[in-house]
């Protein structure tokens, strides 16, 4: 495992003090609650990046083979899936 190296970042004075407040009420340093919400940050921005791809590869395997299923059935199908139902998703086809 590599050891943390240290970064400068530029905060606004309004920033840091918002930081600073916040570390005192949880009791916590200004350096953890930085790198916690950065920690955060990439989590959450690295689950949409991964959800955007998911939809472009959808979106490319759908002009490869037409393959789909209707609005109509998808919303039936969630809608058993609501009512507690365990079923299987429905057939793609052309």
């Amino acid at each position: 495992m590599n050891a943390a190296r240290p970064v400068s970042v530029k905060l606004d004075p309004e920033i840091k003090a918002r930081i600073d407040l916040l570390a005192q009420a949880r009791q916590r340093s200004t350096h953890w609650m930085m790198r916690e919400a950065i920690q955060q940050y990439v989590e959450r921005e690295e689950k949409q990046e991964a959800y955007r791809q998911a939809g472009m590869q959808a979106w490319n395997d759908y002009q490869a083979t037409g393959q789909h299923v209707t609005m109509e059935e998808a919303d039936d199908w969630l809608a058993k899936l609501e009512a507690g139902d365990d079923v299987e998703p429905p057939e793609c086809h052309v």
